[in-house]
């Protein structure tokens, strides 16, 4: 039984779940934001063991916990609908809260258990700190980088680099008063710009600075266990500046895609990386320079990998689900 642990909203497991089913894997999907209105679980624990049961009351499949052989963590979330929403928001807030420890349960029941999107360390591998300590521990060229909370801890990068781009190490996004989204892209300024703030602008909040650093092109390469899907995102070919400095400004003004092959040395890299996270999945982030040389910029643990198979035709769907039978077999 293959468990898929996600969100009602996230079309990735889609394509997934058809593939098993055309090759007569039993599957249980979990949305886990609806776990009280489509789902009635239990979990027990006395002289004869200890087990979990999950019933999906819409469509009457159903999971035993001593029955799953692989797991596939797609970025689920904490319970939100409520059967009945009382009128005391405290209540409500209880009520969510104490799902949730359910599934607090279920990420850890199943640690052990083969994972894409590790039920347990996905978390921890997040950190952009230590992605980036751990890339310079295994040989890979990676930007210099600041994180601190007063301007004096940025003054010997600012002077050996002209050039400095910023960017968020976890919330990516911010509503103000009218709740319109506003989000976080990589910014490029001159480390003069950063140099001449006053020292209460840095003590607001963490900065995370890194020098800029030329692109030829960039890279997102999908790790899927020995799988490894490497898409070009050719960047600094868009005729909108902003989308030369994160691809992702810029996505509606003809961004060229395509895979492409990488040397085996990153295909290393990136797989040694995976086995310190221990991790079976990953999403990395590269600029390739105009000298061709390869710079990692951060992995993503449960990263989005469906533009990519939508842009380019590419099966990334059959991946995770060969590999999540592959464990099963195994």
């Amino acid at each position: 039984m293959i468990f898929i642990f996600t969100n009602k909203e996230d079309p990735h497991p889609t394509n997934v779940i058809k593939y098993l089913v055309s090759w007569g894997v039993s599957v249980f999907r979990l949305n886990s934001e609806c776990l009280l209105t489509d789902y009635q679980f239990k979990w027990w624990c006395n002289h004869d063991g200890c087990d979990f049961y999950i019933r999906n009351v819409k469509n009457n499949l159903e999971v035993y916990g001593h029955d799953i052989t692989a797991v596939w963590e797609r970025r689920a979330q904490i319970p939100k609908n409520l059967p009945i929403r009382h009128h005391e928001r405290s209540i409500n807030k209880y009520n969510r809260e104490e799902a949730h420890g359910f599934l607090s349960f279920l990420r850890y029941y199943m640690r052990d258990i083969y994972s894409i999107g590790s039920i347990v360390e996905d978390r921890p591998a997040e950190s952009k700190m230590l992605q980036l300590s751990v890339a310079r521990q295994l040989g890979m060229n990676i930007p210099d980088t600041c994180f601190a909370n007063y301007k004096d801890a940025f003054d010997d990068l600012c002077h050996s680099h002209q050039e400095i781009s910023l960017k968020p190490i976890s919330s990516s996004s911010v509503y103000v008063d009218d709740d319109k989204e506003y989000v976080f892209y990589s910014q490029k300024t001159d480390s003069k710009n950063i140099m001449s703030q006053a020292p209460a602008a840095f003590s607001q909040t963490a900065c995370f600075l890194q020098n800029y650093i030329e692109k030829q092109y960039e890279l997102r390469i999908t790790v899927c266990g020995n799988d490894f899907v490497a898409c070009k995102i050719d960047s600094q070919s868009q005729s909108d500046t902003t989308g030369k400095i994160d691809w992702r400004q810029g996505y509606d003004y003809d961004l060229r895609q395509e895979i492409v092959d990488i040397p085996d040395s990153i295909k290393d890299f990136c797989s040694g990386f995976l086995k310190k996270m221990k991790l079976n999945f990953g999403c990395f982030d590269f600029i390739v320079t105009p000298d061709d040389d390869y710079v990692f910029l951060e992995c993503n643990p449960n990263g989005q990998w469906l533009w990519i198979e939508l842009d380019t035709g590419f099966d990334i769907s059959k991946i995770v689900a060969k590999n999540l039978v592959l464990n099963e077999i195994i």
